[in-house]
């Protein structure tokens, strides 16, 4: 028997699924290996999309499950899991209901089989639908509190592409060109589904993909005046915001692949910046500095738009391991610091524990003081705190599409 069309692709998403769910891989990592015999690109993007989407829509698409057996189904059933990924195609990605039965039921044998397609059948005869915001996770809504819901109305579609347009004064001119939209000076939002790499002036280096959350750390520094560090630099977005605004930049990341991906990001730019391989905890610089940019390793819950599986594999031990990396990291940055010199601090974390915990513990035990962010120096429609912090999340600018979760908090040098 012919093996069905797509039926690679179905079986290399329920591959990425389980290496979340039972391994708590990243998407990204599974990526590789379940992709391997999956040789159309077209395909490759199908399984990303049906993984993304199972991740997405995770509990509600459970509760439906529950509602049509009898007896549920374990969490790690591999029935389960082939139809979370067989309903979020029928009813995110308008897989017509023989196209699914078709690629999903053939990663099954015997009774698994037919239990997932008489829950199937039962699921579309009752007419099945999701609801309009998707339903985090019980420990997800406990540790967002009152935020949760709002950040769930901003997880309902992947998100758009930002790009972070190297001359600002070119912001119309890019906007024009590339068909988007722009939220701020410098950025220009595009619709997804285009190739990257294929878009006019990008190798001319006129723009680099940045989400509009992550582009304002390096904004909040402003024009030139010295030396600046970016700690945890790579992949280079930072980097290169900084460079474009005139800063001598030591760009610092262990990873010598992320290294290698900001060196080239840099070549295509024509940005300028001094690249060094070294763990930020054991490294010793030359010389202090006038800003620093310590955008900290962190959970990345923030970024749950655009990679859903946070909100399955990350929890409180995970989070207080950041938090203790993000500590250390801090108290070394406070040291390094010129005085009269400026430090953001900023992670793509949801989490209060990575973000206004550190921040209240910078300002009371590292000797910094505190240089509050104004309305003035962010995207129209986001407010900092009553502290002069900043707090993005994905239910924010809903009518624009939203923006990452990002914690944002400044000081100087006294």
């Amino acid at each position: 028997m012919a093996t069905p069309t797509g039926l690679h692709a179905r079986r290399a998403a329920l591959q990425m699924l389980d290496a979340v769910l039972r391994r708590g891989e990243t998407l990204e990592q599974a990526a590789p290996a379940a992709l391997r015999q999956v040789r159309d690109g077209n395909d490759q993007a199908l399984a990303r999309a049906i993984a993304g989407e199972a991740l997405r829509w995770l509990t509600d698409l459970d509760a439906l499950i529950d509602g049509a057996t009898k007896q549920n189904l374990p969490a790690d059933a591999k029935p389960r899991s082939v139809l979370r990924l067989m309903l979020a195609q029928a009813l995110r990605l308008e897989t017509p209901p023989h196209a699914v039965i078709a690629t999903g039921l053939p990663l099954l044998s015997g009774g698994p089989r037919r239990l997932a397609h008489g829950v199937f059948s039962t699921l579309t005869k009752r007419g099945a639908r999701l609801p309009d915001i998707p339903t985090l996770p019980a420990d997800v809504r406990e540790r967002w509190g009152e935020l949760a819901r709002d950040i769930a109305s901003g997880l309902a579609e992947p998100p758009e592409v930002d790009l972070h347009i190297r001359e600002p004064d070119d912001t119309a001119l890019w906007q024009t060109k590339l068909g988007g939209v722009s939220l701020a000076t410098g950025h220009v939002r595009i619709p997804r589904g285009s190739r990257i790499d294929t878009l006019e002036g990008y190798k001319e280096g006129a723009w680099w993909v940045q989400d509009l959350a992550a582009q304002i750390p390096a904004q909040l520094l402003g024009r030139a005046s010295g030396h600046a560090l970016d700690l945890c630099a790579a992949p280079g977005g930072k980097t290169m915001a900084l460079a474009a605004l005139g800063w001598d930049v030591t760009a610092l990341d262990m990873s010598k692949r992320r290294l290698g991906v900001l060196k080239d990001n840099l070549k295509r730019t024509g940005l300028a910046a001094s690249p060094v391989r070294a763990d930020a905890l054991t490294w010793e610089p030359k010389h202090s500095y006038d800003a620093i940019l310590l955008d900290a390793p962190c959970t990345a819950t923030g970024t749950c738009r655009r990679h859903p599986d946070v909100l399955h594999r990350i929890g409180a031990r995970q989070i207080a391991e950041m938090a203790q990396v993000q500590r250390a990291l801090l108290e070394r940055a406070a040291g390094w610091l010129k005085p009269g010199g400026t430090l953001i601090y900023a992670v793509c974390s949801l989490e209060r524990e990575e973000g206004e915990a550190q921040a209240d513990r910078v300002s009371e035990k590292l000797g910094l003081k505190a240089a509050p962010i104004s309305a003035g120096e962010c995207p129209a429609g986001l407010q900092p705190t009553s502290k002069g912090w900043l707090r993005t999340h994905p239910g924010q600018l809903p009518q624009a599409g939203g923006l990452d979760g990002f914690f944002i908090a400044r000081w100087r040098h006294p």
